[in-house]
């Protein structure tokens, strides 16, 4: 499973990490339903925005992306998101990076020109394929996109980069077979795929933006030098709004895990309301709204708690049948949602409503000390997915 991580030219946002906790999640339930899961999530640290980040505050490009990426794990761990213990950075695999360069060259399906290096998605029969592309529509006249990657979600009809070529002046340079220069951010992610996973996943998963163009390149560039498919399923989460806007500088509404925090908010809450929603539909980001999903997990938490506590009542009031079908459907009615695309809003409310009149038996005397070892471990398991509870 290999899921886009951030490129750390700036800290991550709360749209960023609302995708990193439904992969997380995905890992998670997989991992609940016995799978053993090999995860790489990645750190893109040299391409052109980082670069030009860098410049703009006069800070070597590491300094600049060390900072960030130190940031990104620690937030990742407040919010319980379960890294793997090699992150891979687009700078660690240049070497790779080249090794597919030369490969796609000698395949016909790149070409120099000057001291750039391109991919020609015409030669790549399936190109678009994920997106759907019309490709009957796609220019005959050669064109060429230089930078890593182009505002807005709309196509670039014409080649794509895959090597930066290093002019007079330019501070970020490896010297390669290749040339001197630096591996463009279509080819950063298949280097890193290819160094960690191999050339075949089952999953690939990403933000809704990387379905424009990014995904295909990557597609391109693996699949032309692999002659393998990717990857089996592709999984892409939704924006998190503003006011009904996406996030963005020139907005000037960016929000930050901090600027909830200093709201109030816990973690835990946070990643509770990130996850109120399913992955594939846009969250309109509110106070309004973020309290109200506080709220409710304060009151889950607490009903969780009491819920562990052994109950002071005698076996013989006990009413078995009626705990024991509640019991069931504390994992039925989670399990019931997680499978349906991960929707989470349906896990968490049968749960919720299953604890709710356990609850309720509970403060009455009607479950005993063995069926409140059951629930909490029943509890405990889903927990295990959800990391909001205990």
């Amino acid at each position: 499973m290999f899921s886009c991580g951030p490129s750390i030219y700036s800290p991550p946002h709360i749209g960023n990490y609302r995708t990193f906790i439904w992969e997380d999640l995905l890992q998670r339930y997989l991992e609940y339903q016995g799978y053993e899961v090999k995860r790489v999530i990645n750190l893109t640290d040299i391409e052109d925005k980082a670069v030009e980040e860098a410049q703009e505050h006069g800070l070597p490009v590491g300094e600049l992306t060390g900072a960030i990426a130190g940031r990104f794990i620690e937030e990742a761990r407040l919010l319980r998101i379960k890294l793997p213990e090699r992150i891979p950075r687009s700078s660690t695999s240049v070497q790779q990076a080249v090794y597919l360069i030369r490969k796609l060259i000698e395949k016909g399906y790149a070409y120099r020109y000057k001291s750039d290096i391109f991919f020609d998605p015409l030669k790549f029969k399936d190109f678009g394929k994920l997106f759907r592309l019309d490709m009957s529509k796609w220019p005959k006249t050669r064109k060429r996109f230089k930078r890593d990657t182009y505002p807005g979600l709309r196509w670039n009809l014409g080649d794509f980069i895959l090597w930066h070529g290093c002019e007079a002046g330019d501070e970020v340079c490896w010297d390669t077979e290749i040339g001197r220069g630096r591996p463009s951010w279509n080819v950063q992610d298949p280097a890193m795929i290819s160094e960690t996973l191999g050339y075949c996943l089952d999953i690939f998963c990403g933000g809704i933006d990387n379905l424009y163009r990014h995904h295909d390149y990557n597609i391109a560039v693996m699949e032309s030098v692999s002659g393998k498919e990717l990857a089996r399923y592709w999984l892409h989460g939704q924006h998190v709004l503003v006011d009904a806007k996406k996030m963005s500088k020139s907005l000037h509404n960016i929000v930050y895990p901090g600027n909830l925090i200093e709201q109030g908010f816990s973690w835990e809450q946070i990643r509770f309301y990130l996850l109120s929603r399913q992955y594939r539909k846009k969250l309109n980001l509110s106070m309004d709204g973020v309290r109200a999903a506080s709220s409710k997990l304060d009151a889950l938490r607490a009903m969780t708690r009491d819920l562990s506590i052994p109950g002071e009542k005698t076996e013989r009031i006990i009413d078995n049948e009626t705990v024991s079908s509640l019991t069931e459907d504390l994992t039925a009615s989670f399990d019931a949602g997680m499978n349906d695309d991960l929707d989470t809003p349906s896990a968490l409310e049968g749960l919720f409503g299953a604890v709710q009149r356990l609850h309720f038996l509970h403060k009455i005397g009607r479950i005993g000390t063995e069926q409140t070892r059951t629930i909490e471990e029943r509890l405990r398991k889903a927990d295990s997915v959800l990391q909001v509870l205990f």
